[in-house]
């Protein structure tokens, strides 16, 4: 087997440019010519992992199977490789200097004085490497967050030009930028583009491919211009032109050729181009698709998509798999009362109640659910969603109105969802919820159950509080059902209401799983009775 390569990609200029999507494209590329890639997130802010951030400030924080709470860009990985991620795909600078002051409080470092250069970059490298030394693929990918001249993105750029300089030929550097188009003088310009090469070849490296964001086609001359005074080979100046969808994406790469470029760049066999037949065929369902689903998204984030990105893109799959054009009206929980639900919720043909943590919006979100649950609308509750149905239920037909979580009022009568055991006696925030992959086991007959077309399932969860358990019976005479429980805890996975039109609460995350070749069952359901007349 060849020696593992190292594709690095950088961006300038501006940030949200899309690394994140150029990076699982091309993984996507060189997935379907038949090489084995992943693709780690180098994050530059000190947060250990963005478990502790609030969504407003980094979007929704993804999780892993193995528990790992990161950056929404693995979820784009995940969704575009149809491959788990893990650990360690998403390192932070603040993992990076907590690993380093850790080996010198042991005295690892021989009593030298410890230094950005070597001891910082030498623990960006090794965990670079890492993952192509321990699993062994052909291709590791890695995303640099931020945007070059970003002082704290400096070490690992320093990083990059220090193992470009060791791997030699099995090291290649993406460089993303923006070519701006302006009105007034009708004119693409690459000076950007140039100063952002610049500050790259300031700090020593030399990018080999540029990645070019454009709103309008780039001309053969504008090519040659940016390729002649960033040192780069014209065939290695690549266009990427907005799209309708993300999902375009890939195919837009192989057009341009970068994948092509990339392999000959780091000197690996370049086979027949891929057909992407799958792939296309999504694209195609998608773009044929007439009729329209609407869905709404009741959440307290809802001012930045990108909290709920996860959600998102679940539905699209779902929708499209369908054969339909999902329509996502994103509506803020704090905003509905009694008097406006029927309002808000107009026209809807289902309604999905966000996960998220605290008691701001929480009573929106009740309304919400006792709006569709009265008037048979399909529902799908996600992890504080979920808790939400089952605190409308009690309070509404179980006769507990003082029936709420210990998250919002850890003094209520009735704590029908209960701070779970293993979380009474922690005290710090970070990483400790209950994360990653678990089982559940599905009861027969039930909406869940015939989703998923199987009775024992792997799901990702990420909470602290879950169903207290001595209210089941309660609940099981009322007619709410528990569909789902863990195996080994019993804790109670998902809630339905076998009368209702399809009601399902899920304590777990689905829309982790859920990618474009492979559309999570729970999703696939709620969609399919959202459509359903």
């Amino acid at each position: 087997m060849p020696e593992t390569r190292y594709v690095f990609v950088t961006g300038g200029v501006a940030s949200s440019l899309g690394k994140g999507i150029i990076s699982a494209s091309l993984a996507k590329l060189l997935q379907a010519r038949g090489y084995s890639v992943t693709i780690q997130k180098l994050d530059p802010y000190l947060n250990v992992d963005p478990g502790t951030l609030n969504p407003y400030e980094h979007g929704e924080c993804y999780v892993t199977e193995d528990g790992a709470e990161t950056d929404l860009d693995l979820g784009h990985y995940e969704r575009f490789l149809n491959v788990p991620t893990s650990q360690a795909n998403n390192v932070t600078t603040g993992r990076i200097y907590q690993n380093v002051i850790n080996k010198e409080r042991k005295g690892d470092y021989l009593g030298k004085t410890v230094q950005i250069i070597p001891h910082i970059t030498d623990e960006i490298k090794r965990n670079i490497k890492l993952l192509g030394s321990k699993h062994k693929y052909d291709v590791v990918i890695t995303e640099i967050g931020g945007t070059v001249g970003d002082i704290e993105s400096l070490p690992y750029v320093e990083a990059v030009r220090q193992l470009k300089w060791e791997l030699g030929h099995r090291a290649a550097v993406i460089h993303l930028t923006l070519v701006p188009y302006l009105n007034a003088s009708g004119e693409l310009k690459t000076k950007p583009t140039q100063h952002s090469v610049k500050a790259l070849l300031e700090i020593g490296v030399q990018p080999d491919v540029l990645v070019l964001r454009t709103e309008h086609d780039l001309t053969t001359d504008i090519r040659k211009k940016v390729a002649l005074f960033c040192n780069v080979n014209p065939k290695a100046v690549v266009q990427s032109i907005d799209v309708k969808t993300i999902y375009e994406v890939p195919v837009k790469m192989q057009e341009e050729g970068l994948d092509e470029i990339i392999l000959e760049k780091v000197q690996l066999p370049i086979a027949e181009k891929p057909a992407l037949k799958e792939w296309k065929g999504f694209l195609t369902k998608m773009n044929k698709a007439t009729k329209e689903v609407k869905i709404g998204l009741v959440g307290k984030y809802v001012e930045l998509a990108d909290a709920y990105k996860s959600i998102i893109e679940a539905l699209i799959h779902a929708a499209t798999y369908n054969d339909r054009k999902v329509k996502i009206e994103l509506i803020h929980s704090e905003g509905l009362t009694d008097t406006n639900i029927a309002e808000k919720l107009n026209g809807l043909d289902g309604v999905l109640v966000a996960p998220g943590f605290g008691h701001r919006g929480i009573e929106g979100k009740l309304v919400a659910v006792k709006y569709v649950r009265e008037n048979n609308i399909p529902f799908l509750g996600i992890c504080l969603g979920m808790q939400c149905a089952v605190i409308e239920y009690a309070r509404n037909v179980l006769n507990l109105p003082e029936a709420n979580s210990i998250e919002m009022n850890h003094k209520t009568a009735d704590p029908v969802i209960n701070l779970m055991e293993d979380q009474k006696n922690v005290s710090e925030m970070g990483g400790t919820m209950r994360l990653g992959a678990y089982e559940c086991s599905l009861v027969k007959g039930t909406n869940s159950a015939q989703a998923y077309g199987k009775e024992l399932v792997h799901e990702r969860h990420r909470h602290r509080y879950e169903f207290n358990s001595e209210y089941i019976e309660a609940y099981e005479k009322g007619g709410m059902k528990a569909a789902g429980c863990n195996p080994d805890t019993g804790l109670v996975e998902i809630m339905e209401i076998p009368a209702h039109k399809w009601f399902v609460g899920v304590q777990f995350h689905p829309e982790y799983s859920s990618t474009v070749l492979k559309p999570h069952p729970i999703f696939m359901a709620f969609i399919k009775a959202a459509i359903s007349e």
